[in-house]
């Protein structure tokens, strides 16, 4: 027997509002382009001081509040890059949190 976890996130309507503005800020401060396909994601920031932390605080709190997406963060050359699966079913949940990161210009590549 396989136990799924539910896709839904559990952040009240002004948490969700304040996480969706962390990650904006972030997404335009750093965000170097973003590659959606299907159930993953990649999404390359600079290596800026200050970015590694700032990122690594996002995805442990949506770790926590979307327990159904699979988060890693990695190190590559002079970016990091945020990989993100989802599961069946959380496509738009997956395309919306993307869309979250991207600032005016930033194109998927």
């Amino acid at each position: 027997m396989t136990t799924e976890l539910p896709i839904a996130c559990s952040l009240s309507a002004g948490d969700l509002n304040d996480r969706l503005s962390e990650i904006a800020d972030l997404g335009r401060d750093a965000l170097l382009g973003a590659e959606l396909a299907g159930l993953r994601a990649e999404l390359r920031f600079a290596d800026a001081p200050g970015i590694a932390r700032r990122l690594a605080r996002i995805v442990a709190a949506e770790s926590e509040c979307c327990a159904f997406l699979t988060m890693t963060v990695r190190e590559e050359g002079d970016a990091l890059v945020l990989m993100i699966a989802a599961p069946e079913g959380a496509e738009l949940v997956l395309g919306e949190l993307v869309d979250g990161f991207r600032r005016d210009g930033v194109v998927a590549r």
